[in-house]
């Protein structure tokens, strides 16, 4: 049990002393930061994505398309009653499949 809480110690102080001095003791993990770090993914989408400057830009709506016709007649929409009971409807087995032997 003071093996291991000699080791604790000797873990804290090395913490402990690496944060007081310029130079980090030879077996802890140092991070580095970059000078210039680069924007990750959305980030860097968000700040260069293009921007309306224009008042006409600006106040321009979305387009306005006319609606969809209707579904075919084999096509149809099923609301949440509809959709249970045709979940269960059963299905034909498959034909067995071939077993092809290697030896």
């Amino acid at each position: 049990m003071s093996s291991l809480s000699a080791a604790a110690a000797t873990l804290k102080s090395t913490i402990v002393n690496s944060r007081r001095t310029s130079t980090p003791p030879a077996k802890s993990m140092v991070v580095e930061c970059s000078s210039r770090p680069q924007k990750k993914a959305t980030a860097h989408h968000m700040k260069t994505r293009p921007k309306k400057s224009q008042p006409w830009d600006i106040r321009r709506k979305p387009a306005v398309y006319p609606p969809l016709p209707p579904l075919p007649s084999d096509w149809s929409l099923l609301s949440e009653d509809e959709s249970a009971s045709e979940s269960a409807v059963v299905v034909p087995e498959a034909e067995q499949p071939v077993v092809v032997s290697t030896a």
